[in-house]
């Protein structure tokens, strides 16, 4: 079960139970006092400590006594209080899980992978977003800490040494996501972002684009690293140029201005094509280029490619070709890392790193038409 860390559930309809015509709520049962291990211990006829151990050792019990109990306890509907029994151990069956940007499909698949695992161990994944702000990652570490979850997972916003260490000193085991380390203090699960930026920027050169213009920030991890990629492929083809068009987030909307922002040009002096660092920015940068113009005449095309190849991309109006991320699995192996860290404190940290995929569609093949 995943839930969202700050979410509120809606409130009754305050109109219900009502009678037409009256202001007064319709008569109706008295709400059922929910039952408790006393409540069970007394009419099965056993103490509560029985009760305990039918519930958590059942081979402590004598069978006969074993099914007594568990009659009582369907017959009265007593469901244990989970949260309580955590709160007594000083563990919770519960990971946390902060990302940069809960809004961006990339971490909803990858919390759907962490989902997955944690759920077979029994586990529910709490989810926060940090917004790619150092504070609100602190904020939600310190309240995982608090809630005494059973480890955390973290993308984290900033990637150098004082973050590892301020994340090894956490009491709660840690496993970092989306990040490639090497820290023998803190496990970690990525991409190899530059070969992925590499591979974008080279099927565009192998289309016979020269004048490349890349959209995102470098100020982010992982966009660095797919910008190292796109210059290595564009100094290995002379005559070859890129671009930076820095936006202030990975957003459709940021990737419309920035797209905006090459269109005001002149045609001969735009980019022949555009490597956007997420999917979302490609999105964005699809929808600019749709209504640039009034439609009259004929278009130019302009190549597009995006990053992570999540669900949207092979469904806008032209199909966008991207660099495929394992999402799910990412999400799977930092589940099984931390499960592994939880059972043995001492076990070697890990540091998998994932192989990007290229996965061509129209976008580049045909290029996304652009009027005026």
């Amino acid at each position: 079960m995943t839930e969202q860390a700050d979410g509120d559930p809606e409130g009754p309809d305050p109109t219900a139970g009502r009678q037409r015509g009256s202001t007064r709520p319709a008569p109706g049962p008295a709400p059922r006092r929910v039952a408790s291990i006393r409540d069970v211990a007394a009419g099965a006829g056993v103490s509560v400590g029985t009760v305990s151990n039918v519930l958590n050792a059942p081979e402590r019990v004598a069978p006969a006594t074993a099914e007594r109990v568990q009659a009582v306890i369907e017959e009265l509907g007593y469901v244990r209080n989970e949260a309580a029994r955590q709160l007594r151990a000083g563990t919770s069956l519960s990971l946390g899980f902060v990302v940069l940007d809960v809004g961006n499909p990339f971490f909803t698949d990858v919390a759907r992978g962490a989902q997955e695992v944690s759920q077979t161990a029994g586990l529910s994944v709490v989810l926060g977003t940090s917004d790619q702000d150092p504070a609100k990652e602190a904020a939600y570490l310190d309240l995982f800490e608090q809630q005494r979850v059973a480890g955390v997972l973290l993308t984290p916003v900033q990637t150098d040494a004082a973050m590892v260490a301020r994340v090894a000193r956490r009491t709660v085991p840690v496993v970092l996501v989306d990040h490639r380390g090497d820290d023998p203090r803190v496990s970690s699960v990525a991409v190899d972002d530059v070969a992925g930026g590499a591979m974008a920027v080279q099927h565009l050169l192998d289309l016979g684009h020269r004048r490349i213009a890349m959209v995102g920030t470098p100020s982010v991890h992982v966009v660095a690293a797919r910008l190292e990629g796109a210059r290595r492929a564009v100094a290995g083809q002379p005559g070859a140029t890129l671009e930076l068009v820095d936006t202030d987030s990975f957003t459709v909307p940021a990737g419309r201005s920035a797209a905006r922002t090459l269109l005001r040009r002149p045609r001969a002096e735009r980019p022949e094509a555009v490597f956007a660092a997420n999917d979302m920015l490609a999105v964005g940068c699809q929808q600019a280029f749709a209504v640039q113009g009034s439609g009259a005449g004929e278009p130019h095309r302009i190549a597009l490619i995006g990053y992570d190849d999540v669900e949207l991309a092979s469904v806008t109006s032209v199909p966008l070709s991207s660099v495929r991320q394992p999402r799910e699995e990412i999400g799977r192996t930092a589940v099984r890392l931390l499960l592994e860290q939880i059972a043995d404190p001492a076990a070697p940290r890990q540091h998998p790193v994932f192989t990007p995929e290229l996965v061509v569609r129209e976008s580049t093949t045909s290029g996304v038409p652009v009027w005026g």
